[in-house]
């Protein structure tokens, strides 16, 4: 495992912890498709998500191409239901964190099923998607192996047991 991979392993785990519910992360999105993706919502959800193409009315993803930062999901406009059906899966609480440097997009939706995030820990989360964003934007700096270590870890993180 190369030092970059150790690094960002130890950062998506760290987020983890800090979203209990889960997360999905997209990093370096191009239209509506991201070199990395990250997962770690229930299967159910994920599923459901999938299945019913909930990435079109998806209220953190349209703030996310339009903002840089991070919102709660209880101040998004969600004229779908896609946050009410998040919030029948067991992720009643959320924010979206989303960064652009270089023309290059990242979005990051985490949530809870206990309560609203802190502001505490909600600039946390946006630090670690902030680095993990830089870490990744570069790929001409990472190598191939390091490249194809995280099109694994994505595959692992949404897919555990694969």
């Amino acid at each position: 495992m190369s030092q970059t991979q150790y690094e960002i392993s130890e950062v998506l785990e760290e987020l983890g912890e800090l979203a209990p519910a889960g997360y999905a992360l997209g990093f370096h999105i191009a239209y509506t498709t991201p070199k990395f993706m990250f997962q770690t919502y229930p299967k159910a959800w994920l599923d459901y998500y999938s299945q019913n193409g909930l990435v079109m009315s998806d209220p953190m993803v349209a703030w996310g191409f339009e903002n840089t930062g991070s919102c709660r999901w209880s101040e998004l406009d969600d004229p779908s239901g896609v946050l009410k059906k998040a919030s029948e899966h067991g992720m009643p609480y959320g924010l979206v964190c989303a960064v652009k440097f270089d023309d290059s997009i990242s979005i990051c939706g985490c949530a809870r099923a206990d309560r609203e995030f802190s502001d505490a820990e909600i600039e946390i989360i946006q630090s670690k998607v902030n680095y993990l964003h830089k870490s990744t934007a570069d790929q001409a700096h990472l190598t191939p192996e390091t490249i194809q270590d995280l099109k694994n870890m994505s595959i692992s993180f949404t897919h555990p047991g694969s």
